[in-house]
């Protein structure tokens, strides 16, 4: 099993340009922004950072609850959508970074202690999520934030590519284990959207997306 096969970013470079156009991915996109918005810190962020970013669809919807944003994906199609939107929007607190952050001789190329980490529907695609949660919190400031959005744990019949390495979703208590062990503290769950599909099975069900919210002690 190659990393490629899990990042797949050619996968993501082809579909870029009508990435957007997916009303259930819109839909999706707004309901995980509001459900971050709802549970951001007190203080505004400083320096924020959103891992698989894709065209910014939750990205341009946190940025402006943000002093500066570092949005990263492994994509470079996605992040030259992204950059687009940017411009179009003049949007100036958004900095998009080209890096597969799941791999960790990447990972060191990224600079900063980030105080807010967020991330839509990316987590299932790190191949190794247990290490890479391990890594990420080491890019973090004490008292930092992290909100990940995801799948919980499926049947193995949500994504339409069968060939796609991707994890099933999560088990909320694996998940919450996994970033206790990473050291995050004050992990919480909410159920953020319901998105509701055929599968790849054919059949129509309904697939829970969480949020889980945890911080980065302060000392």
């Amino acid at each position: 099993m190659t990393d490629k096969n899990w990042t797949d970013t050619q996968r993501f470079d082809d579909k870029a340009a009508e990435w957007d156009d997916n009303a259930r991915r819109a839909a999706l996109a707004d309901a995980v922004a509001r459900a971050i918005i709802a549970h951001l810190p007190i203080s505004k962020p400083q320096n924020a950072l959103e891992f698989g970013c894709g065209t910014g669809l939750v990205t341009t919807r946190i940025a402006p609850h943000c002093a500066r944003l570092t949005a990263v994906d492994s994509s470079s199609e996605m992040i030259r959508m992204l950059g687009e939107k940017i411009a179009a929007g003049n949007i100036v607190n958004i900095e998009p970074l080209h890096l597969d952050f799941s791999r960790p001789e990447k990972a060191t190329e990224l600079a900063g202690d980030f105080d807010f980490v967020f991330s839509s529907m990316t987590l299932h695609h790190i191949p190794d999520p247990a290490s890479f949660l391990h890594e990420l919190i080491g890019h973090m400031s004490p008292g930092g934030t992290l909100s990940i959005a995801d799948l919980d744990a499926e049947d193995g019949f949500f994504h339409d590519d069968p060939s796609g390495q991707v994890h099933h979703g999560f088990e909320r208590s694996a998940l919450q284990a996994m970033l206790e062990s990473a050291g995050f503290t004050n992990v919480a769950f909410i159920t953020a959207h319901l998105i509701e599909k055929k599968n790849r099975a054919g059949e129509q069900k309904a697939y829970p997306i969480f949020l889980v919210t945890a911080l980065k002690p302060k000392a």
